[in-house]
């Protein structure tokens, strides 16, 4: 038998309308079983994956706070030693001779 006709006997015809279904089929098995893998199977993991996400915005919202209290207390500090300076350089309280 030639190369061509044993390459031929390999393919597999299928209408389309029935590789999407298999095509989907096979994506859905695929994601339960990594859901599975992760442990969010089951009735309940709508409710688990909402409360991972709400988890995680907290998290993030924590994380920016974080930052942008750092960044006040640097710039308060920065402003304090600055009138510190200013009111030693002027002698208001009697230093700096």
């Amino acid at each position: 038998m030639s190369e061509e006709g044993m390459e031929r006997r390999k393919m597999v015809s299928l209408p389309q309308e029935e590789f999407e279904e298999m095509l989907e089929r096979a994506a859905e098995r695929g994601a339960r079983h990594a859901l599975s893998e992760v442990g969010l199977d089951g009735a309940e993991a709508a409710n688990d994956i909402r409360e991972l996400r709400s988890l995680l915005d907290a998290f993030n919202e924590a994380k920016r706070t974080a930052g942008v209290t750092l960044v006040k207390m640097i710039v308060t500090g920065l402003v304090m030693a600055v009138l510190a300076g200013a009111f030693v350089k002027l002698e208001l309280f009697g230093g700096g001779k």
